[in-house]
């Protein structure tokens, strides 16, 4: 079972992770990651995402596939907000199921390196003093992250 979400309201991630194993036995382990919005020292009162509706929904899904095909996954859920955050918010969940956790470590940790990179989000930051940044760009940091799950079987 896969789930891909682009959306406002904020999630459960607990109840997200209950869904991935409701009824089944051959769960061995499921993998969370939750981004969440931080204040950069003071530096930040709230963060505003924007996203390209469905094709967001569309490249997030192609990298979830890509996931699927690479290890045995049980299922995968994909949550990633948009709008206004405020620091502490939730930003984004990914959860993996799997037999085994080695597939579901990995697997999570691909798809947020993607997720950082290739899905059409924008992200600028508001400040304290009421100022708002550019669009922020792309760390090269990331970039290196996703490099490495790079192979023919990846995205």
């Amino acid at each position: 079972m896969d789930t891909v979400r682009v959306q406002s309201q904020d999630f459960d991630a607990a109840a997200e992770a209950q869904a991935l194993k409701a009824g089944r036995l051959d769960v061995g382990a499921i993998v969370t990651f939750v981004g969440l919005c931080r204040d950069e020292g003071g530096r930040l009162t709230a963060l505003e995402i924007e996203h390209y509706p469905g094709m967001a929904e569309a490249e997030i899904a192609r990298v979830v596939a890509a996931a699927q095909a690479r290890w045995p996954l049980i299922g995968v859920t994909a949550i990633h907000r948009y709008g206004e955050l405020a620091p502490g918010d939730q930003i984004v969940l990914v959860a993996v199921a799997a037999a085994h956790r080695g597939e579901a470590f990995a697997a999570a940790e691909m798809l947020m390196d993607y997720l950082k990179t290739q899905a059409p989000f924008w992200k600028r930051a508001r400040r304290p003093d009421g100022s708002v940044e550019n669009w922020i760009e792309a760390k090269a940091s990331d970039d290196r992250s996703a490099a490495r799950w790079r192979a023919a079987d990846s995205p």
